[in-house]
């Protein structure tokens, strides 16, 4: 089936916002920050006047995911999903910040893909295991490592990190604040228009 356009182009849509649409595809362990830069970054463009929108992977889990559980085929289509609605929120004209393991490189590719690399900045949250289950809020490492969950990542799973990324952020070695001014001045550079 052939994909559908109407008469507003992607034109149309970036001088009315501002803004050139594009994924922003935050990937790393559990615990490595994806969620809070995530919606921090959300806040300073929504700010500034950017309409944007988090796809965060714990929320996609209640609804367009909850009938999948976390085997490497149910991840994989997890992703599919998240990056069809990405692709479509793109269309659209917005920025999106989709906050997901996402733990292997073949599925990160598959995203690009469907999305378009042209508006896919892969963004690899650098933190290793220990430092991630030292700040574990929700005491998930703990579990994994005592064996009640299962096919947790970087634990009984793999994780694959990106080898090329588009941006690599040390969460451990910079604050919060400095982790994303990285990624928006990148997107400031590539995809923000001036008023």
């Amino acid at each position: 089936m052939q994909r559908v356009s109407g008469s507003v182009g992607d034109l149309d849509r970036a001088r009315l916002f501002r803004q050139k649409a594009v994924t922003v595809w935050l990937t790393g362990l559990s615990g490595a920050g994806k969620s809070t830069l995530a919606y921090e970054l959300e806040r300073r463009l929504i700010g500034l006047g950017h309409p944007c929108y988090v796809l965060d992977g714990d929320n996609i889990r209640h609804g367009l995911g909850s009938d999948l559980g976390f085997s490497k085929e149910d991840r994989r289509e997890n992703i599919r999903r998240v990056a069809h609605v990405a692709r479509l929120m793109n269309d659209a004209g917005l920025i999106v910040i989709a906050a997901l393991i996402s733990p292997m490189n073949e599925d990160r590719a598959m995203a690009r893909e469907i999305i378009g690399d042209e508006r896919f900045v892969e963004t690899y949250l650098s933190a290793s295991v220990d430092d991630c289950a030292r700040r574990d809020p929700k005491g998930l490492y703990a579990k994994a490592r005592a064996g009640e969950i299962a096919s947790f990542t970087g634990v009984s799973a793999p994780y694959e990190p990106p080898a090329n990324p588009d941006l690599r952020v040390d969460t451990v070695g910079q604050s919060k604040e400095a982790s994303v001014s990285g990624i928006f001045d990148h997107l400031n550079k590539a995809f923000l228009m001036k008023s």
